[in-house]
């Protein structure tokens, strides 16, 4: 049973939550009272009994395929029944369902049999890094195609001039110019194309057989590999996390990672400067891209096993009120796996803020705004996603298989590890400036592609007083803005935005327990989502989409 202690008086509640007018193009009005108190009604004491379910011994992490995982699953498919949502997907049998099938292949790549090899030099693992879900024998020339980059809104394209067709791409990692608070590229900011998925999917569209991403020469701050190997815990277990792909995924070339030494050893076998191409390409945005004449290099990749899975995005519909605006979608979402445990379960990564905290808080605004006797015109769509962990997959399966069309969802909240104070850890240091007092603090992501929505959010929480924090559209170290379920419906052109409370010294790591949870916080910021989307659901525009953010500011 859930518990909903409401606050006496509703009218302070509606004047509290409430956020008052905005300029064009969106309006954000004070929210009934009925809402304010539904909202206000979210209670600490059920996110705190949820968050510990989730997060007890007995679920063993969640990890996606496994059995505590799976009761998950059943867990938030049963609480949106019973908050009455209506079923968003269909199963097998053609039937109305809370679960959306995600089919996965897992697999473990043999590390000892597997290696890349240019002429008589051989290289295996750490020497680079990835694996693919086939065995793979593959050996074709290289192809330097700059950072693996085309953007025709800013007329930019590293594969302009260069035929990769039949060839193993080789691209550098992140984006131009991307120490430049005036780049093209969202100034200082990361865009969507700094990903290796959009650089492979590119890749791909090229002819590609392969990419490989390169670490920077030239680059200010640690390579990718080497931000991963700080954040320790799950992320360097023994033996190592299952890798998981899509069975269905677009992507179908493997994507490896160089470390320093590779790199400059096939530039050197090439005679090319690295670093050199590199500034060149930085400093006036044009495409460098080259054949390197070395010998073709040989990737052989083989897996010591390999099996097929089908895990679940879960999804309930609360229904517009208005016929004419009910077929258009708004998203809040979560994910509900996390890293597992030991095979005896003597270590166990229980994941309290990623991502119980977002699970739980999905579930108690859908119980929230069903149980309002009003309801936004415009259709909410309640998902919690599967395989966050290992890729974004559940969210990506959404994205290529939606529920309801992608051309009517006007907006996405996304909430992954929403319950903790950010506190400085192995993974920041250095890299980012975190403030003194995060007690109060969110952080918001996606504000260069959609100030309109940004413009919402604050909008809503001038009644709560949280701090909104908006440095992590400003980086391009820590990679954030692509690291969470968000990011797979803004490469459709998608307002969305990630809740996101900060790291900490418990993230990946065992010590993420439901203890440590800021329960208040939490449900200050489930009051401020709640208000956020009854604007969107009710107002007369819709937020837009900023295709090719340039040098943005956030708008505050």
């Amino acid at each position: 049973m859930r518990h909903h202690a409401l606050i006496a008086s509703c009218s302070l509640i509606a004047a509290t939550l409430a956020g008052p007018a905005i300029a064009d193009p969106m309006r954000v009005d004070p929210i009934p009272k009925p809402v304010a108190a539904a909202l206000a009604a979210i209670s600490e004491t059920d996110l705190r009994a949820d968050l510990t379910f989730l997060t007890a011994d007995g679920l063993r992490g969640r990890m996606s395929l496994e059995p505590g995982d799976d009761a998950a699953t059943a867990w938030v498919a049963a609480q949106f029944a019973h908050a009455g949502l209506q079923p968003a997907a269909i199963d097998a049998d053609g039937h109305p369902s809370y679960l959306q099938a995600v089919p996965l292949v897992q697999y473990a790549p043999d590390t000892h049999a597997s290696f890349i090899a240019l002429g008589d030099t051989r290289f295996s693992q750490p020497a680079y890094t990835g694996a693919y879900r086939d065995d793979l024998d593959l050996t074709a020339p290289l192809v330097f195609a700059g950072y693996g980059i085309t953007v025709p809104g800013l007329g930019y394209d590293d594969y302009r001039g260069i035929d990769a067709r039949g060839a193993i791409a080789l691209v550098f990692a992140h984006e131009p110019q991307e120490d430049d608070p005036a780049s093209h590229f969202n100034g200082a900011g990361n865009t969507r194309n700094a990903t290796s998925r959009v650089k492979a999917l590119n890749a791909q569209a090229h002819g590609a057989l392969a990419v490989i991403i390169l670490p920077e020469p030239n680059r200010k701050h640690p390579s990718d590999v080497e931000r991963l190997q700080r954040i320790g815990g799950s992320v360097t277990r023994s033996p190592a996390l299952p890798i998981q792909a899509r069975a269905d995924d677009e992507l179908h070339i493997p994507v490896l990672t160089l470390t320093d030494p590779v790199t400059k050893a096939i530039f050197a076998a090439g005679g090319v400067d690295a670093g050199a191409l590199q500034a060149a390409i930085d400093r006036d945005l044009t495409p460098h891209g080259t054949a390197l004449h070395t010998a073709p290099l040989h990737i052989h990749l083989e897996n010591a096993e390999r099996s097929r899975g089908i895990t679940y995005n879960v999804a309930g519909v609360l229904p517009g009120s208005d016929p004419a605006l009910a077929g258009e979608t708004l998203i809040v979402s979560g994910h509900h796996d996390h890293d597992g445990a030991s095979g005896d379960a003597t270590h166990i990564w229980h994941g309290a803020d990623d991502n119980a905290s977002g699970t739980v808080g999905v579930v108690a605004l859908a119980h929230a705004f069903a149980a309002m006797p009003v309801r936004p015109k415009r259709s909410i769509l309640f998902t919690v996603f599967a395989a966050e962990e290992r890729g974004l997959l559940g969210s990506y399966a959404m994205a290529a298989h939606p529920l309801r069309p992608l051309a009517t969802t006007r907006a996405m909240i996304n909430f992954d590890m929403i319950g903790r104070n950010e506190t400085p850890s192995a993974q920041t240091d250095g890299l980012i400036t975190i403030p003194a007092d995060t007690t109060n603090r969110l952080n918001l992501i996606g504000a260069p592609y959609s100030p309109d929505l940004n413009a919402v959010i604050v909008a809503s929480n001038r009644g709560l007083g949280l701090d909104l924090d908006s440095r992590f559209d400003r980086d391009n170290v820590l990679n954030v803005f692509f690291r969470s379920d968000q990011f797979p419906f803004v490469l459709h052109d998608i307002p969305a935005f990630w809740f996101f409370t900060g790291f900490h010294p418990d993230y990946h790591h065992e010590t993420d327990t439901a203890d440590k949870i800021n329960y208040a916080k939490m449900a200050r910021i489930l009051q401020l989502s709640g208000t956020a989307l009854w604007a969107l659901g009710n107002s007369a525009k819709v937020p837009a989409f900023v295709p090719d953010p340039v040098g943005t500011s956030v708008l505050r």
